[in-house]
């Protein structure tokens, strides 16, 4: 073994006693290319803007169904609460009112027909749930 020092241009590992330039990650001679990292910022600021863009419009989506949702749910809980002697038949429109003494009932009577405290007019679809229609 020489401990004679090899020029700062060669690549040799004293440790392993052998040539290890093409294990390297980087350059090791003048003439070889230039190797950069590319620019990865650039792009990762993107892809978490579009990230957070599409959660934000999927949130705002979700949130609309479920007050849409919650609105459908009050109507036939209030509906379903209300006094009505007859039964409904799927596919009618009924109108919902109010009395004096805040109790709820449910009519065929139209609102431009009488003379009550209209609450909304109601369409009784398929599935027996109550869809505002007025």
């Amino acid at each position: 073994m020489t401990d004679k020092k090899k020029p700062d241009s060669v690549v040799f590992d004293n440790e392993m006693q052998k040539y290890d330039a093409f294990l390297k990650p980087y350059a090791t001679n003048v003439g070889a290319p230039v190797i950069t990292t590319p620019d990865t910022i650039a792009w990762k600021n993107r892809s978490i803007n579009n990230l957070n863009h599409r959660v934000q419009t999927r949130y705002l989506e979700i949130r609309a169904q479920y007050e849409q949702l919650m609105q459908e749910f009050e109507y036939n809980n209030l509906i379903y609460s209300a006094k009505f002697t007859f039964e409904p038949l799927i596919g009618e429109v009924y109108h919902l009112y109010k009395r004096d003494n805040n109790e709820t009932f449910l009519s065929i009577i139209a609102p431009d027909q009488c003379n009550f405290n209209s609450l909304g007019s109601f369409y009784l679809n398929t599935d027996q749930i109550w869809e505002k229609v007025v």
